[in-house]
């Protein structure tokens, strides 16, 4: 049991990694009137969510499972690993797939944007969007409630 909580604590890692490479870009990005900075920016966060965050949440969510049955926990005896475990589909099905819709709609727009030289209409209006921001604030603030689940197991 003890090696599944170690690969599943370098599993949570891997997903904050992922979280922190893509989050601070997509701020800087929303914040900065630069098209330049706003393509790098948007660019180099879809290539993050890709690389690292995706990965991360999907070796997260194996190496829970497989440390959850290693550990004798059943998700209907438990409500708190019931409550982590609709949190994650929510996480999974709902907030990373949003996120990465709009990172690569937004990284084709800014894209566009840069090879003009100046804001478009497409840009403004994407950037007064901010499902990417939204999504990623979502996924940021799930975090601290994976942890109370997992470490105090309220219920």
């Amino acid at each position: 049991m003890d090696i599944w909580r170690i690969i599943h604590l370098l599993c949570i890692v891997w997903l904050s990694a992922g979280l922190g490479s893509i989050i601070p870009l997509i701020i800087r990005a929303w914040i900065t009137n630069d098209v330049s900075t706003q393509m790098h920016c948007l660019v180099e966060a879809a290539q993050n969510e890709t690389r690292i965050l995706l990965p991360g949440a999907m070796a997260t969510g194996i190496s829970g499972f497989f440390w959850g049955i290693a550990a004798g926990h059943h998700f209907l005896r438990d409500g708190w690993l019931l409550a982590m475990t609709l949190l994650f589909i929510f996480c999974y099905l709902v907030c990373l797939p949003l996120l990465g819709v709009g990172l690569r709609r937004a990284r084709t727009v800014s894209l566009v944007a840069a090879k003009e030289g100046k804001v478009t209409a497409e840009l403004k209006e994407l950037l007064d969007d901010r499902v990417p921001l939204v999504f990623g604030v979502i996924l940021v603030l799930a975090m601290p409630l994976f942890v109370f689940f997992a470490v105090f197991k309220p219920f």
